[in-house]
């Protein structure tokens, strides 16, 4: 990408790039893999005994099974393999860091260095079974007899789209309340536009409402709408997946000047654009941040054309929650990092003309300090990517983890509240800002509810 354009001017400004560039800069960023090339890919599988892959897959799916099957041509068996261990396997063959989970974990990379393209592998398989059966193919998977029972699912995130799935295909009637005009949570509104082309996201949730019993009512939020006391007594059981719905703020000076907005907020009004061309970007843009959420909002303004794009994190790389492959990818994509940086202060007359930072390294005792040595970066845009928090509002009579930060739940994600469930981002364990761990929690939850509510008919009886 040029870091020059004719049409760039000072300040934010929509239109820097044409709608050509644009829609090179959008393209999918993972192209799907040829029929021939996932046969080649599959080739090159071991078929572990006890593979490290599956143990490194949040959601278990059997992995050198499915990939066997794509090595024989049955792709239906394989989607089958994928899509009983994770609902959203479509999604999470493009978003999940397999670089540190799956691919990562394969006995390849000690051999030649590559490991087998699992993500792609999985894309194939799922987007296979997916086009069949909006062509008119039988679904790979039915309902049993409906049980009679039914259950509330607030979210309708991964967490809850997994739960809904489950539990319907348990034959319980399944409501999901979501607070956005759109089902599908960070995969339709946190993801990277290039990540998830061609309206993936709802063709997805499309595909999982398929099995009927799941309804969805948009535009209800928990503690606005939804009452969590009213829903179980209206209910046979609940489940809440609302993710993180609040952001951190930097507390510093100037971060109410024009110019500076929040990272998620840029993400998704860019995911939910008709048209590219009428997205406000910056000529020098700063993130502050080192998390998936920072690395999109770099890469994403870069490809809006955005001239300078820096990310600034206040400690080091190797402390940064985005992988390795996401920072060099930022780097490829002309995104300058610059680390051991912490905010001081946002400057401007109105709006905002740069950023301060303070130079940081550890102390002998490993904790974080700064050195007085001050930075100035120039910019017109400042996106702020320091971390998402929980909205307690609803959440009143759950018990939260230390100092509110997310809902206690055990291991099955079951809430301090009996018959009250809960799992993804807003749930206490896990792995955080993980698409795939969001959906192994509703997916047990959905089994816990299911044995929850098998019990309580047992005691009706």
């Amino acid at each position: 990408m040029s870091h020059s354009n004719s049409r760039a001017t000072h300040g934010i400004a929509a239109g820097r790039l044409g709608a050509e560039e644009l829609g090179c800069n959008f393209a999918d960023v993972s192209p799907p893999l040829s029929a021939d090339a996932a046969v080649v890919a599959a080739d090159r599988c071991h078929y572990c005994y006890d593979a490290p892959c599956v143990a490194a897959c949040p959601t278990g799916i059997d992995i050198p099974s499915f990939i066997r099957k794509i090595g024989n041509g049955n792709l239906k068996g394989a989607a089958r393999d994928i899509l009983s261990a994770n609902p959203l396997g479509g999604m999470c063959s493009r978003v999940c860091p397999t670089e540190i989970l799956c691919e990562g974990a394969c006995v390849r990379n000690h051999q030649d260095g590559e490991p087998v393209r699992i993500g792609a592998l999985q894309r194939h398989a799922t987007d296979f079974q997916m086009a069949r059966e909006a062509a008119g193919a039988e679904p790979l998977f039915k309902r049993t007899s409906e049980t009679g029972r039914r259950v509330a699912v607030v979210g309708a995130g991964p967490a809850g789209l997994a739960c809904a799935h489950t539990l319907a295909l348990a034959g319980h009637a399944v409501t999901v309340f979501d607070a956005r005009e759109k089902p599908g949570g960070l995969s339709e509104y946190g993801i990277a536009a290039y990540k998830t082309v061609d309206d993936f996201a709802q063709r997805e949730v499309e595909w999982l409402l398929s099995v009927g019993g799941i309804s969805i009512e948009q535009g209800k939020q928990l503690g606005r709408d939804l009452k969590l006391e009213a829903l179980r007594e209206t209910f046979d059981a609940v489940f809440i997946g609302i993710g993180l719905g609040g952001t951190q703020a930097l507390r510093i000076e100037g971060e109410a000047l024009e110019g500076v907005r929040d990272a998620v907020d840029f993400i998704a009004q860019l995911r939910e654009a008709r048209d590219l061309a009428t997205l406000p970007v910056g000529r020098r843009v700063v993130v502050i941040g080192g998390g998936n959420t920072a690395i999109d909002a770099t890469v994403q303004s870069r490809k809006l054309g955005a001239e300078h794009v820096t990310l600034a994190y206040r400690r080091g790389s190797a402390q940064m929650s985005a992988t390795w492959a996401e920072q060099e990818f930022a780097r490829t994509q002309g995104v300058t990092i610059v680390e051991w940086m912490k905010p001081l202060r946002i400057v401007g007359a109105g709006r905002v003309e740069a950023v301060e930072f303070e130079r940081t390294a550890l102390d002998a005792n490993g904790a974080l300090q700064g050195t007085g040595e001050i930075e100035r970066i120039e910019a017109d845009m400042v996106l702020k990517a320091i971390g998402q928090k929980l909205l307690p509002a609803g959440l009143e009579a759950l018990q939260l983890t230390d100092g509110g930060v997310r809902i206690a739940v055990d291991a099955d994600g079951a809430t301090s509240l009996e018959g009250v469930w809960a799992g993804g981002d807003c749930a206490g364990h896990g792995a955080t800002d993980l698409t795939v761990q969001a959906v192994q929690d509703g997916k047990l939850a959905a089994r816990a509810i299911d044995r929850y509510l098998a019990a309580q008919a047992v005691k009706a009886a």
